[in-house]
């Protein structure tokens, strides 16, 4: 990878934490960013990981930086190895340039990139001194902190504060610990280029610091969203657990079912009653959901489906990312019915379009997919407050009247939705074709007219079609397409390459496909697709409703995120020449 100099990186580190699961890992992240932001510094992470619950070998990548960052980077200043295979995992991430802090007995022999910089620091023993090894994480913690130039008694007091519903011998050991790191790593003799020099920016302190799963979670519950089922299946299991906590906060019922055959039907019949409700799941559970999905279609009933994505066929790679079901989504269910699909690419996209989810499906009574992956639900970065301004929680149900026809006629296809119980009438739906009251008919001509009717929404629901964003120069001769998690690694990589001709389109909305895309994609002399899988599925959407080819394609599709560097030498293979 491209070494993008040392004078960046000051401003700008990257630090990977790298051990077993179930040792602690996702502790020493927790603490380190939490530390970072309150110490006013911009801070991501995000983590790739095996699908164990103990053993193989984890990484975190922190990134600390003067400016907002939200992307992953290949490169890695300082590496935390935590246990024996650490190294040998993200060898392929070391520089000359990298700095690694770690036990040489914990590591073992192994045979380290020649030029790397080596600093033994015994946290084991560190720890035991103070009273117990499974103190050694948060020496760790100590260490990395007096690299980054946060002040001893800021740490100290942070620690006190994570521990503070221990033992107050507990709170103290760890503060200790957290102090012993701090010291040692002071001590050691390391180059000027390893520690931060940056100034603090005492605005991000109050800022929020969320991570996906958070972000479409608490979208739901500004959506008005009151139940929840599902049955857990990974990375879409966080979005259920945060909601699980906070259910009862807002009056919401959160239901583990049985399967995700339940989920679905149990969603569907909440919106009957006049609930408003989600499901979440992945890949593989929407599969078993996908009969219900076409008796909503049938209904008109309205549904919130959040996936979140990660690698197939099959079990695939479970713990892994991916964007490889958006044309699954697409096509899901046997028989013809509009839908709409949100793609958020940013944590503010999570809140706003989740929470806009629950409005679209209950004006267009239509399914809404809001799809992510794990790296999206995963990763977590400091953002500025959201605007709850910007939110309101839309009900289109109305009050029946005793000649009340569930499937009335209606030229934007969008009969009133009455409930059970909210009015004089009866409200009947069936999962056979059916009449403007709802009960079963075989009557041919009927059966068009219904068709035709559902069909309209599709045509109505482009009123409410979110157009692309783009981001550079309006004059461009080369665009970078995306959509999805690949926002802001690709809007970095375009940043790096600081080319006046190059843009970048992104979707967070792909279907129904905006009809600006047509004038966006002739204006541009080449046109470059960034997906994460591989064949490029958004890239035939676009050809199938926009009638244009995408030049060329960057995909991947191993299970990891696009770096930013990747990107950077990929983008400059395929761009118009300046």
């Amino acid at each position: 990878m491209g070494n993008y100099g040392r004078t960046e990186r000051k401003e700008d580190m990257s630090i990977v934490l790298c051990g077993e699961a179930g040792q602690g890992v996702q502790t020493v992240e927790f603490l380190l960013t939490r530390l970072l932001k309150l110490a006013g510094h911009h801070v991501f992470a995000t983590k790739e990981y095996m699908s164990r619950i103990r053993g193989g070998a984890n990484s975190t990548t922190i990134r600390v930086s003067s400016r907002r960052v939200a992307a992953y980077v290949h490169r890695m200043d300082i590496l935390i190895p935590l246990s024996r295979g650490a190294v040998e995992h993200v060898a392929h991430r070391m520089t000359p340039e990298t700095v690694v802090l770690g036990e040489r007995k914990v590591i073992g022999d192994v045979c380290m990139p020649q030029s790397c910089r080596f600093f033994d620091i015994d946290f084991t023993k560190i720890a035991s001194e103070i009273g117990n090894k499974i103190y050694s994480n948060v020496v760790a913690v100590g260490a990395v902190v007096n690299l980054l130039g946060v002040d001893l008694e800021h740490l100290k007091g942070y620690v006190r504060h994570f521990f503070a519903g221990k033992p107050e011998s507990v709170v103290e050991d760890n503060a200790r610990a957290a102090e012993a790191g701090y010291k040692a790593a002071g001590a050691l003799n390391l180059p000027a280029d390893v520690k931060l020099s940056m100034a603090a920016d005492t605005r991000v302190k109050g800022e929020l610091l969320l991570n996906g799963s958070e972000a479409v979670g608490m979208g739901a519950i500004a959506g008005g969203c009151n139940f929840v089922c599902s049955y857990p299946m990974s990375p879409s299991t966080p979005v259920l657990t945060f909601l699980a906590q906070h259910g009862r906060e807002f009056g919401m019922v959160v239901e583990q079912v049985e399967d995700e055959i339940a989920a679905m039907n149990m969603a569907i019949g909440a919106w009957y009653a006049g609930a408003r409700a989600m499901v979440t799941t992945s890949g593989g559970g929407f599969a078993l959901m996908v009969e219900g999905l076409s008796l909503a279609g049938m209904l008109e009933s309205p549904m919130v489906i959040h996936i979140g994505q990660r690698p197939g066929p099959a079990t695939g790679l479970p713990t892994r990312t991916e964007q490889g079901d958006l044309q699954f989504v697409l096509r899901a269910g046997h028989g013809e019915f509009p839908r709409i699909v949100l793609t958020p690419g940013t944590l503010e996209d999570g809140f706003y379009l989740t929470q806009k989810a629950f409005n679209l499906a209950d004006r267009y009574q239509v399914p809404v997919f809001v799809l992510t992956d794990q790296f999206y639900i995963d990763s977590y970065y400091n953002i500025p407050a959201l605007d709850l301004s910007k939110v309101s929680v839309q009900k289109h149900v109305v009050e029946t009247s005793k000649d009340y026809r569930r499937y009335e006629s209606a030229e934007d296809g969008i009969s009133p939705r009455g409930i059970p119980g909210y009015g004089e009438g009866l409200v009947v739906v069936d999962s056979d074709e059916h009449d403007e009251e709802g009960h079963i008919t075989e009557n041919l001509d009927l059966r068009e007219q219904m068709v035709d009717k559902r069909l309209a929404k599709g045509y109505a629901l482009e009123e409410e079609m979110a157009p692309p964003e783009l981001v550079g120069p309006e004059d461009y001769r080369n665009l970078v397409v995306c959509w999805g998690s690949t926002y802001h690694v690709v809007k970095e990589a375009l940043e790096r390459l600081a080319r006046d001709d190059t843009a970048m389109l992104h979707y967070r909305q792909v279907y129904p496909l905006h009809e600006s895309t047509v004038d966006y994609l002739n204006q541009a002399d080449r046109t470059v697709i960034v997906e994460g899988n591989a064949t490029g599925q958004f890239a035939d959407v676009i050809s199938l409703h926009a009638g244009i080819d995408i030049d060329d394609a960057i995909l991947k599709y191993n299970g990891l995120t696009f770096s930013v560097e990747e990107l950077v030498d990929g983008l400059k293979g395929l761009l118009k020449p300046d």
